[in-house]
């Protein structure tokens, strides 16, 4: 039986585009350009979630996470979200903002790489 559809969180992925984190702007920065013709979208809505950045060709979302990721219940919401996502056939990938905050052109350019491998 297929699965109902969702509706996507366009509103959101919308607001969050208008209102990025610094590690977010940075990042997109050198991902916006398309480097080596890898197509990045940011905040991407998919079914109830917005994912930080997304490749469709190797299906896959970079989460920028942040240190609220580490605190309360965010951690058990993160790792449902992203079986919920595994079962979408999305891979995620999680990088810490501080990573993102050091070298944001590293970061991007191991993005590009792992989805030219896929």
């Amino acid at each position: 039986m297929p699965r109902p559809k969702q509706p996507r969180n366009v509103a959101l992925a919308r607001k969050l585009r208008a209102e990025p984190s610094l590690p977010e702007t940075l990042l997109w920065r050198h991902l916006r350009l398309q480097p080596d013709d890898v197509k990045i979208r940011r905040q991407h809505p998919i079914g109830p979630w917005v994912l930080d950045f997304y490749c469709a060709a190797a299906k896959t979302a970079f989460e920028i996470d942040g240190i609220a990721h580490d605190m309360g219940n965010r951690p058990a919401q993160d790792e449902r979200r992203d079986e919920a996502l595994k079962a979408l056939g999305i891979e995620t990938i999680r990088i810490p903002a501080s990573d993102v905050l050091r070298s944001p052109g590293q970061v991007a350019e191991a993005i590009i790489r792992y989805c030219k491998r896929q």
